[in-house]
């Protein structure tokens, strides 16, 4: 293993001369979002009802709520709630037109495929279907919401205040178009180093409601809390992208590596095969302390530490406006 590291780590080095080290590493965001691949396939379809973000009057008073609920809520409930693993949105309702609406983002193909790719026949590399999007629809479930999560007013935004949130939002959707599971630091300390960020949910929620702070809106004095999926490994190394691992000049036994991690991660049709599995993750994940990470379409090794991975629900305070705030 050692050896296969330094190999990847001195491969990575050579091609791309001294590679800056920036924890955590930033988010990659792109040009434009290219269209899914027709194997990606969603057991339950993205935004059903999606429409798009209304133009509002600019003397509309929009009230603004904070949405939060158990993730898979209307098909099991509050049972994720028990481990915190929850799902975030924002709702709207116009003054004017009394017309609710809700926006979230969320990933294309369910949380499974964002977070471990296929390892299809005849393919080297693995296929990701990783896509996350951002989802507007008119009406707010309040039952959805309610029953076993949160629906509570946080602020009124006037109707020049939404409509330049909405030009953020589409800017935002276009150009921050994968799905990141893991938050990945170096120990459950909270000043510890932050490897990799997630990219779900609820970051894009905190991200709408620090553009409405910039653009003058005044939050409500309530707790906002967050799930957060945390990895914690030692210094992340560097592998390299799909052409230099998978490629014809690839790594072939790195390249092997990285499938055999991934396999044991794939959808099972029994529950003998589930456990077998099971076993080879905890092998490999805890016993052995490797994970192999895919983030900006690179991979990374991860070496495992204690506790390996911890679900948190902590507290992230509300935000306030830059100092350009008040020109709105």
């Amino acid at each position: 293993l050692l050896s296969l590291l330094l190999a990847a780590a001195w491969g990575a080095c050579f091609s791309e001369g001294l590679r800056s080290r920036r924890w955590p590493v930033p988010y990659r965001r792109f040009d434009y979002r290219p269209k899914p691949d027709p194997y990606c396939q969603a057991r339950y379809t993205f935004c059903p009802t999606g429409s798009a973000i209304p133009v509002m009057k600019e003397e509309d008073v929009i009230e603004v709520y904070r949405l939060q609920t158990p993730v898979w809520e209307f098909k099991y409930g509050d049972l994720l709630g028990h481990l915190k693993i929850m799902h975030d949105a924002v709702g709207f309702k116009s003054s004017l037109t009394g017309k609710n609406y809700t926006m979230e983002w969320y990933e294309l193909f369910q949380l499974g495929n964002c977070t471990f790719p296929h390892l299809r026949p005849g393919m080297d590399a693995p296929f990701w279907c990783n896509q996350g999007a951002a989802c507007f629809y008119e009406g707010i479930d309040d039952a959805h919401w309610k029953e076993n999560g949160t629906l509570v007013l946080m602020t009124t935004i006037s109707g020049t205040m939404f409509n330049e949130m909405a030009k953020w939002v589409k800017y935002d959707n276009e150009t921050g178009i994968y799905y990141e599971t893991w938050k990945v630091q170096a120990s459950p300390d909270n000043q510890s180093t932050v490897w990799f960020d997630s990219y779900e949910c609820s970051k894009f929620i905190q991200r709408t409601y620090q553009k409405l702070a910039d653009l003058g809106a005044v939050f409500r004095k309530i707790q906002t809390n967050y799930t957060s999926i945390i990895l914690f490994s030692g210094e992340p190394v560097y592998l390299g992208n799909e052409t230099s691992i998978f490629g014809s000049r690839g790594n072939k036994t790195l390249a092997g590596a990285i499938r055999d991690f991934y396999y044991p991660f794939k959808p099972h049709r029994t529950v003998g095969e589930f456990f077998v599995d099971l076993l080879r993750i905890i092998d490999r994940v805890i016993l052995n302390g490797q994970f192999y990470l895919f983030y900006n379409l690179e991979y990374w090794f991860l070496p495992m530490k204690y506790p390996y991975l911890k679900i948190i629900y902590e507290e992230v305070p509300l935000p306030v406006g830059s100092k350009t705030s008040f020109d709105v």
